[in-house]
């Protein structure tokens, strides 16, 4: 598949288009499976909170509620194989499913770092290993990755969160690099702070906070265009990459320095 200038397929029009949202009961996933409801998408919702995910699709004839544990590899297989049979495929896979707390490195428990990691890296592992086979044999298919602007550099209060979403900006890079040429899309998505029951967890003040609606519509955008990389908002997310691109004798004084003002 040739896709011209831009780094992946431009997905301008949503009718008919079949999108499975992994991790939508609430913030980003529940923000942007109601943004492509609206233009016409296919939308398949899932988590573990099924009352939420039903509140999200409000009975809309194209949304579709679908419950399972991305920790868990044979709620992959099974939601994937039961999508697949009601839609005949899927178009595009969104990984939004994550956990987060703010922890300092003193605070590190064994079991919430398995935790945090089971659901941010693994779970993404896990759902690849399900979908991947079809759309290879399709050559067609799009993979959409939520990491985080928190995954250029090591961030204060981010231990668990920041190197999981590092991992995820990673990933996508060599997905691109390995099914570009096989017809698969891959989207980088890496938003800054945007307002959920997550973020609601941090006691400092958080720059550029967007609403979950206003992050939908940045990455319904960046998905338009064909976009690898859909970071926004742009001044803030510039700011975090040029961060990580100085040398370290500057970079890490910097990072001291903020990590000192959250702790006054």
């Amino acid at each position: 598949m040739a896709f011209g200038l831009h780094l992946n397929p431009r997905l301008r029009d949503w009718h008919g288009k079949r999108v499975w949202l992994v991790g939508a009961s609430s913030g980003i996933g529940a923000a942007l499976a109601k943004a492509l409801l609206a233009k016409g998408a296919w939308v398949a919702v899932s988590g573990r909170r099924t009352d939420a995910l039903l509140a999200v699709i409000e009975s809309h004839p194209k949304g579709v509620v679908l419950t399972m544990d991305v920790r868990r590899p044979d709620d992959w297989k099974a939601t994937h194989d039961a999508l697949c049979e009601a839609w005949e495929g899927v178009d595009l896979v969104v990984f939004c499913a994550a956990d987060y707390r703010p922890l300092r490195p003193w605070q590190l428990e064994a079991r919430e770092a398995h935790d945090t990691l089971e659901t941010n890296v693994c779970g993404v592992y896990y759902g690849l290993s399900a979908v991947l086979p079809r759309m290879l044999s399709r050559r067609s298919g799009g993979l959409a990755i939520v990491a985080s602007v928190a995954g250029y550099v090591g961030l204060p209060s981010a231990t668990l969160y920041g190197p999981s979403k590092a991992a995820l900006i990673n990933l996508a890079e060599l997905l691109y690099a390995e099914l570009h040429a096989h017809g698969l899309g891959v989207y980088l998505i890496n938003p800054g702070f945007v307002k959920s029951r997550l973020t609601a967890r941090n006691d400092f003040r958080m720059p550029a906070l967007m609403t979950p609606e206003g992050a939908a519509e940045a990455i319904v955008a960046g998905l338009e265009r064909g976009r690898f990389e859909i970071a926004f908002p742009q001044r803030f997310t510039r700011l975090v990459r040029l961060i990580s691109l100085l040398p370290y004798r500057v970079s890490l004084g910097l990072l001291q320095r903020l990590t000192r003002h959250h702790e006054s």
